[in-house]
């Protein structure tokens, strides 16, 4: 058996499925492993936390070892006229000797390098805590690396809706296909996601539930489902919890906007003059964040132009349509779902996170239940404890 972490020097050759992907075998986690990303790995992730110790043992050990694939494959590129691109990310698998298993998609939350994503699980810690909570208790794990991030040639898609939900989509039918490839069926699909990936997970869903696809249910930590009102809260409602790096995840965000929407000099439109070029730069991986964080401010005020706050203040404007477009929240949803939320969180506001409750009663809905973890809960708290809580949930449908 293959021990440690990733084994340098042990991945396998790829193999090709139908429909453009490939697959490869680089590595395994064995139990050893598995139960020190709830030891030593987790207490790191939240030493900045306000909670550092309040999910200490709380985790139970792994039951099985984990096989990790590479996969990539083919997709589009709606935003461009379906331009065709490749596309990576993981398929986790634990060693259950059981031929069926469920299914849990995880969508990844925001990374400011290009490899801390699913196939690149040692630079990813969200990854491993999701391997270690669910393939380690007999779930398949899955998580897309998005459109310019991994494998991908392409710029950060960052927020961008279509070519979010075209990558997860066709993640989920590359994995389907490498899972046939190795003999393996899935019985039940659940979804997951946080601060980012919650948003994305959200956006997934919309698409599985337009094409028919069977969801069994969704879990979202920290989701900013609503990005208009997202970005103006952070914009002209600055409050002292806000998040440090909130300058830089506008600037990968308005840099996605202005390529991926075709929008040439938007980002000169949006960041102070000052700051431009450390902008493009960080969207561009030239610089990594500690670099951006060293030569900007640390305040959305001071880091964009009055005339941009003035435009998404007022609703008004292609940029304004467009966020207020990729919410991912308001239909009428038929899969049962559960959002987490915390009174110290410095991203997603509280009002944000409890829209979708609000939306699914309004519109007679799935089951929808937000849930706090607490008002000592930052981001990465309420993460943890939306991954401790979804593994019961998930597993109380296994049997219905």
């Amino acid at each position: 058996m293959l021990t440690g972490g990733l084994l340098a020097g042990r991945a396998s050759a790829q193999t090709a499925v139908p429909a453009g992907t490939q697959y490869q075998l680089i590595g395994a986690y064995d139990l050893a492993k598995l139960n020190h990303i709830f030891g030593d790995e987790l207490q790191d992730f939240l030493k900045s936390s306000p909670l550092p110790d309040e999910f200490k043992g709380r985790f139970p050990a792994a039951r099985y070892p984990v096989r990790l694939y590479k996969v990539t494959y083919a997709s589009v590129v709606p935003e461009w006229n379906n331009f065709p691109t490749v596309a990576s990310g993981l398929v986790a698998i634990p060693q259950t000797g059981q031929s069926e298993m469920p299914l849990v998609s995880y969508q990844h939350g925001t990374v400011f390098n290009g490899n801390e994503v699913p196939s690149r699980p040692d630079q990813s810690m969200e990854t491993r805590i999701m391997i270690a909570r669910f393939a380690a208790q007999g779930y398949v794990v899955i998580g897309a690396d998005y459109f310019g991030r991994g494998d991908s040639t392409l710029p950060d898609s960052y927020l961008v809706k279509g070519s979010a939900q075209q990558g997860t989509y066709d993640m989920l039918a590359a994995a389907n296909a490498v899972l046939k490839s190795l003999g393996i069926t899935t019985n039940h699909q659940f979804l997951s996601g946080w601060s980012e990936g919650g948003w994305e997970t959200m956006a997934f869903l919309e698409r599985l539930e337009a094409d028919g696809v069977p969801v069994t249910a969704a879990a979202v930590a920290s989701a900013p489902v609503d990005l208009s009102l997202t970005v103006s809260r952070w914009l002209n409602n600055p409050q002292a919890i806000d998040a440090v790096f909130l300058p830089g995840v506008l600037a990968i965000e308005v840099e996605a906007y202005e390529r991926y929407h075709e929008v040439p000099g938007f980002d000169a439109f949006a960041i102070q003059p000052a700051y431009l070029t450390d902008a493009r730069d960080l969207y561009a991986g030239k610089i990594d964040y500690s670099t951006f964080y060293a030569r900007t401010p640390h305040t959305l005020k001071d880091f964009t132009r009055p005339e941009f706050r003035a435009t998404v203040a007022s609703g008004r404007g292609a940029y304004w349509r467009t966020l207020d477009a990729d919410q991912v929240y308001r239909w009428r949803q038929v899969t049962p779902l559960r959002t987490w939320y915390g009174g110290a969180d410095e991203v997603t506001p509280y009002a944000i996170a409890m829209l979708p409750e609000e939306t699914q009663a309004l519109l007679g809905g799935a089951a929808t239940k937000a849930i706090d973890a607490g008002p000592k809960a930052d981001h990465r708290a309420i993460f943890v404890r939306a991954v401790l809580d979804q593994k019961p949930w998930f597993d109380s449908f296994l049997t219905k």
